[in-house]
């Protein structure tokens, strides 16, 4: 390879580690070309899948500030999957890649600038996808949003009743005010007590002998 094409390689390479969300490491001895070309199919939008050069791959991590996740993995044959999608479907399609082509041996790789295991990469796969964590994340939402306007909803009805028990409490009271005048009214037993209590008036002896003689005139 000429002194140029190597330069314009490791300035993609370092790109790709800059730009990409991870970037796992694979040994891919043994697998055939149709085998590889399903395994870029598998792998769809989430990651692309790359032979490297293991020089030039370790010079461009180094530019790119990743020469310490990659140290050690980059040995043998080498092909890196630069995630750009989703990582954990990423590492979905290699894991179940790898199950049906041994083949295929994940040597690990850097995540968000962490580096990653082969065992921490296959744990990763078994994580729910960003589409069903999203999917998850919005049913509760909107669980938790009709909830809410059910509680919302029933503040009105739930005001209006106990309005009406005030309402009515206060009629029950003794003394309560007459809703139209203002005044107190006295309880209907108080009421016909006082009559019953109350003496008629009688006329006096000097009043009486005064209208006898008048009808005598």
């Amino acid at each position: 390879m000429a002194r140029a094409e190597k330069v314009a390689a490791v300035a993609e390479l370092t790109e790709r580690f800059q730009s990409s969300s991870g970037a796992v490491l694979a040994e891919y001895r043994g697998l055939t070309v149709a085998q590889l070309a399903e395994l870029r199919r598998s792998l769809g939008e989430q990651a692309t899948f790359s032979v490297v050069k293991n020089t030039l791959t370790k010079i461009a991590a180094t530019e790119a500030g990743i020469a310490t996740e990659l140290d050690g993995l980059l040995s043998g044959p080498s092909a890196i999957a630069f995630v750009k999608g989703d990582v954990v479907e990423a590492a979905k399609g290699l894991r179940d890649f790898a199950k049906a082509n041994p083949a295929l041996v994940i040597k690990g790789g850097v995540i968000d600038g962490k580096s990653m295991s082969p065992a921490e990469i296959e744990r990763l796969a078994d994580l729910e996808s960003r589409e069903v964590l999203l999917a998850m994340l919005a049913g509760a939402m909107k669980a938790s949003m009709a909830n809410a306007a059910a509680t919302m909803a029933a503040l009105p009805t739930q005001m209006a009743r106990l309005a009406a028990a005030l309402v009515a409490k206060r009629e029950a009271e003794p003394g309560a005010a007459d809703a139209s005048t203002g005044e107190a009214v006295a309880p209907a037993d108080a009421v016909v007590a006082n009559a019953t209590d109350a003496e008629p008036e009688t006329p006096n002896d000097e009043a009486v002998a005064d209208a006898v003689g008048q009808d005598q005139d």
